[in-house]
């Protein structure tokens, strides 16, 4: 596979996880937080469990333990986003979701304190910025479901660093992504059954959002995603995965006539920025132009030591 045709499929991914904020408010029309989990990552488990059955069964004991805690801090990250879109736009979840990316290299420097960029922290103080122009409504105002997309970051972030530690010692990471699914959506079951009464969606728009975010964004997102980062490099794959919400935002204008005030937009803005900014690994010129000078400098000895006749002195004759 080109590149070119890698960055499109991950591109398409990006904008089906976009989407995912309209459908999860839209599945909130007639179905509960917990039970649209179980929904959600329920159905995409039984379809990635079907298509992928002779590999499933070759699962072991480890890869079903590392599962169940990654399904947990999955689960997690939709409470805090099903819960934060009852009270904040789905603009201000793509955004404030977006931030994954800082806390990421954030909680790598605190639990293993691997040094940050110059541009992570950057991007740290660009966010900051960006996130109080596009939350603050009044002198010190924040809605809680601003609060809570921010949680649900952190919590993807750990997700991240959970699902990347488990990928370097399980037998089969297509075996754990599909297994993290089944159980992010059990344990979105057992919380419906304690705190709601769970049932199936009782209108179109409600099947619409179940079967959009478990086939589409779930298991579509979860198959293609990791078959396309084979043929192209991780930075340009995070750069594309900052579109995620720009896309959130668009369908919420287009789907749901969503407008942000100037100072929302200059606020969203900046976070992306920030986002973006973090993601670049950027060199001095300096140390480009030493770099330079040096492969420069052991190309010629390479050249010199193939070429003997180029290092060849006159001989020295003595009378």
């Amino acid at each position: 596979m080109k590149q070119s045709r890698a960055d499109l499929l991950i591109l398409l991914v990006t904008l089906c996880w976009g989407s995912s904020y309209l459908f999860m408010k839209m599945g909130l029309g007639s179905l509960s937080e917990y039970n649209l989990i179980a929904l959600r990552f329920g159905l995409a488990f039984i379809l990635t469990g079907i298509l992928f059955f002779n590999h499933l069964r070759r699962i072991d004991w480890t890869t079903l333990g590392y599962s169940a805690l990654i399904g947990l801090a999955l689960f997690a990250v939709f409470v805090f986003i099903m819960f934060g879109l009852k009270t904040t736009t789905t603009s201000n979840a793509g955004f404030l979701v977006s931030l994954t990316v800082i806390f990421v290299p954030l909680i790598h420097f605190l639990v293993f304190k691997k040094k940050l960029r110059a541009t992570q922290i950057l991007g740290v103080l660009l966010a900051i910025v960006g996130i109080g122009l596009l939350t603050l409504s009044g002198p010190l105002g924040i809605h809680s479901g601003d609060i809570l997309c921010i949680l649900a970051s952190i919590c993807y972030a750990v997700y991240i660093l959970l699902t990347s530690a488990a990928a370097k010692i399980v037998r089969s990471t297509l075996n754990l992504g599909i297994c993290q699914l089944g159980f992010a959506g059990l344990y979105g079951l057992i919380f419906s059954f304690i705190f709601e009464s769970p049932h199936l969606p009782y209108t179109l728009n409600g099947w619409i959002a179940v079967l959009a975010l478990s086939v589409v964004c779930s298991a579509f997102g979860f198959i293609i995603q990791p078959v396309a980062q084979k043929y192209t490099t991780p930075t340009r794959t995070g750069l594309i995965f900052c579109m995620e919400p720009v896309f959130a935002a668009l369908f919420a204008f287009l789907f749901e006539h969503e407008v942000l005030s100037v100072q929302g937009y200059i606020g969203a803005g900046i976070v992306l920025l920030g986002v973006v900014v973090s993601e670049w690994k950027w060199r001095p010129f300096w140390k480009i132009h030493a770099s330079k000078i040096e492969h420069s400098r052991q190309d010629s000895s390479t050249l010199d030591i193939c070429n003997p006749e180029l290092t060849a002195k006159e001989p020295v004759h003595l009378s």
